[in-house]
């Protein structure tokens, strides 16, 4: 495994750009075409995801990432055949229709296989390999980056980061040994998933620790229910209210927090709902820590 340096993550090709790592931070903006979003924000129109999509462009998104499964502790999977249903044509669309690249946000093999043949230029494995192992060979077929988060939804521990970089050494040496090239690895800790709340916060505490990797740290801390934890805003607290209001409606200054001290501490690129606000963050984060 290449020995990592500072500053010297070099570039990864996705679609029509170019991401170069170091330079400053780059904004991943959602579009959730599942009714059952975590956040709220589902859409189910093909017409409607392309008009957010040019939205989330015109507000500073690098790059759209797709899911057709709520990842929300709890939620009831999907099946391969609605997935498709609900995210094929919407990439197929969107690819037609815009020019910013496109992820897709999925851990089947299937559903990503039908996304990068309809234009899809990346995939974001929320469970790192774990699920579908096939999934390595299909990014290096494809020459497509690939994200590999690490979900302890499977496996609960005690101690977050040692645990977290060891399941990300293991994803990385699989897509290498199926011919993924390295400046096509991304790595997500996985905020939110398996993790308590107080490992969610550890995990942003030490986030730099992931640079060993060598490889550019996505964080996804978007809206998730350790802000809600922090600022007592869970479901629970709020839903004897008449109008309940989805509680990430109401994360977005937390969000910011994360978002601004996860750039100081090493994050590339940021997954977000709140693009216009959080592009904005990064902007001032970056003139910060990277001086641009």
């Amino acid at each position: 495994m290449p020995e990592y340096k500072p500053g010297n993550l070099g570039s990864t090709p996705c679609g029509k750009s170019v991401f170069c790592w170091g330079k400053r931070t780059y904004v991943m903006g959602v579009i959730n075409v599942s009714p059952d979003s975590f956040s709220g924000d589902g859409i189910t129109d093909a017409e409607e995801a392309v008009a957010r999509v040019k939205q989330l462009a015109s507000e500073g998104a690098d790059i759209i990432d797709i899911g057709g499964e709520s990842t929300r502790p709890g939620s009831a999977p999907v099946s391969i055949d609605e997935e498709l249903r609900r995210v094929v044509p919407v990439v197929e669309k969107l690819a037609k229709e815009v020019s910013v690249p496109l992820s897709v946000d999925t851990y089947k093999l299937e559903v990503a296989r039908q996304a990068l043949n309809a234009g899809a230029n990346m995939i974001n494995d929320i469970w790192g390999l774990q699920k579908e192992a096939e999934l390595a060979e299909l990014a290096a077929q494809k020459g497509v980056p690939i994200v590999l988060m690490s979900n302890q939804r499977d496996s609960p521990c005690q101690d977050i980061m040692p645990a977290v970089i060891s399941d990300l050494k293991r994803a990385i040496k699989q897509v290498l040994v199926a011919g993924v090239p390295w400046e096509n690895i991304i790595i997500d800790p996985g905020i939110g998933f398996g993790k308590t709340q107080e490992q969610n916060l550890e995990v942003l505490q030490r986030l730099e620790e992931l640079r060993i990797l060598g490889r550019p740290i996505l964080l996804g801390s978007s809206r998730k229910s350790f802000i809600g934890w922090v600022l007592d805003l869970t479901p629970e607290q709020r839903s004897n209210k008449v109008a309940f209001i989805p509680p990430g409606d109401q994360r977005l200054e937390g969000t910011a927090a994360t978002i601004a001290i996860g750039i100081a501490r090493g994050a590339d690129i940021v997954r977000v709902h709140d693009v216009k606000e959080m592009a904005r963050v990064c902007k001032m984060s970056d003139a910060i820590v990277r001086g641009v």
